[in-house]
């Protein structure tokens, strides 16, 4: 993800957003609550409940550790007048504990519950759904969740004084958010660490368009008097924050490439100015996406593309898989290559391998900061080393910008401080000189080729360059990636 600048400082009050949405996350206060009873006895013995949480140390309520999902087969019907959704999703999954209960996060209120096809308990509190099954779900066994639920998604704060994340538009809405949003629009295990196929499927009133994630596999398909179908499908597994939905009036553009098939959709209530801009930005994905593949190895999905929303409030970049979606106030003064290499660069580095905990975010931000250097490097402007000095030099000893170290942030509120992003990228820099040139880009093909569709840390990353180069890098690492401090001298 990128916020607003290149590269710039976060504005504060995007931290205190973070920090309320934080607040708001491990508050006990209910959100919606809904409770029914099993239609049959628990057995005798003792319930095993899955986790209260998948483990995550900045985020502990995301998720649980209980199970591991598969697949999600999202179908939504939306009308955008009231905003309002109504939501029918299967999740199969396979349990890794033996579950009497088991937790989903959604924020809409949930109607109805099954596994396996028997209705089961439930109680929502607090955007957690608390699931219990009619008969215990055995270790390893499979399980097929299905939830109905409904009702309108910007009216779910997400904290006390921060809007939804689910962003309304002119013409229809935009579901897009880091790190939360799933629990917005679709019932999900919401962490990173549990990776999904996805189907996704959306009836919108007759003219709208509706844009997902990977392969168009049919829309506009008609589905009833004055209503259209549209159905994606990212078969490659995703992390549940990376899944979106933009519905509106989009003008959709297709042509084939060397790496799949383009797509991409502009809203037609753009500014003219602003419409063209984006067009010509986001229009070079392909050539972009040829010079990455070239430093960190071969594109790792089959389709590819961008949209940028009539949604101005939206504020960001997000690195949505195969298709990031942009603020339109990224082009509000003219063209920004510089913001498609960002969240192209995602692609490899925080979609096809993600963190493996929140605290591991470097590995994303860091990484996506340093592919804009490099792609400066390598198209006539400065280098890396010395697009790093310049930062370095702009960030005296006092600034506050050197309190958060990048390799681990500290905290929930910091997963997103620029510091991840700016001082994450000259950590970089600092590793390239250690080790030298052909063993940091030796090590970059290898985590992007050898974890892709999976999971990775912050230390793992780091094994992975001392296994590569030789080399001791404990030391640049301790500096640059974990104390809380301006290392003495520029990263090289």
């Amino acid at each position: 993800m990128r916020r607003w600048v290149l590269v710039g400082s976060v504005p504060a009050v995007l931290l205190v957003l973070v920090a309320l949405v934080i607040t708001w996350r491990t508050s006990p206060s209910a959100q919606v609550s809904t409770t029914s009873r099993p239609p049959s006895p628990m057995p005798s013995t003792p319930p095993r409940i899955g986790a209260d949480g998948i483990g995550d140390p900045y985020f502990p309520r995301a998720g649980d550790g209980g199970y591991d999902v598969t697949g999600y087969d999202i179908q939504v019907r939306y009308d955008p007048s009231p905003d309002r959704l109504e939501g029918h999703t299967t999740i199969t999954a396979q349990a890794t504990e033996s579950l009497s209960r088991f937790d989903l996060d959604l924020r809409l209120p949930a109607s109805a519950v099954t596994v396996d096809d028997r209705p089961a308990g439930i109680h929502q509190d607090d955007g957690k759904l608390e699931v219990t099954p009619a008969v215990p779900v055995r270790a390893g066994a499979p399980m097929t969740v299905r939830v109905d639920y409904a009702g309108v998604p910007s009216a779910i704060p997400g904290g006390p004084g921060v809007p939804s994340p689910w962003v309304r538009t002119p013409d229809g809405a935009v579901a897009v958010g880091e790190p939360d949003i799933a629990a917005w629009w679709y019932p999900s295990n919401d962490h990173p660490s549990d990776k999904a196929t996805f189907m996704i499927t959306a009836v919108v009133p007759d003219g709208l368009q509706v844009i997902s994630n990977g392969a168009l596999l049919g829309g506009p398909e008609p589905d009833g008097p004055g209503r259209q179908r549209w159905r994606w499908q990212e078969s490659e597994p995703m992390a549940t924050y990376l899944a979106f939905v933009a519905i509106g009036d989009y003008d959709i553009v297709r042509r084939d490439t060397r790496f799949g098939l383009y797509l991409a959709a502009y809203d037609r209530g753009l500014d003219p100015q602003v419409a063209d801009a984006a067009r010509a930005s986001v229009e070079r994905t392909p050539e972009i996406l040829a010079l990455l593949s070239g430093i960190f190895g071969p594109y790792p999905f089959r389709q590819l593309g961008g949209v940028v929303p009539e949604a101005p409030t939206l504020g960001f970049a997000l690195e949505d898989q195969t298709r990031p979606v942009y603020s339109p106030t990224f082009f509000a003064s003219g063209q920004d290559v510089t913001v498609v290499v960002h969240e192209l660069a995602h692609q490899w580095f925080g979609d096809s391998v993600s963190v493996r905990h929140w605290s591991d975010i470097w590995l994303n931000e860091g990484f996506a900061t340093y592919a804009q250097w490099l792609y400066s490097e390598r198209t006539g402007g400065p280098s890396a080393a010395q697009t790093a000095a310049q930062d370095y030099d702009r960030h005296p000893a006092d600034d506050a910008f050197w309190r958060i170290p990048p390799g681990a942030p500290g905290g929930a509120a910091e997963v997103l401080n620029n510091a991840v992003y700016l001082r994450g990228a000259m950590a970089l820099q600092a590793l390239r000189t250690a080790v030298g040139d052909q063993n940091f880009f030796a090590s970059l093909r290898a985590w992007a080729t050898e974890r892709a569709g999976g999971n990775g840390s912050v230390q793992d990353f780091l094994a992975l360059v001392k296994h590569v180069s030789g080399k001791d890098i404990d030391d640049v690492a301790q500096t640059w990636l974990f104390t809380p401090a301006r290392p003495p001298t520029p990263p090289g």
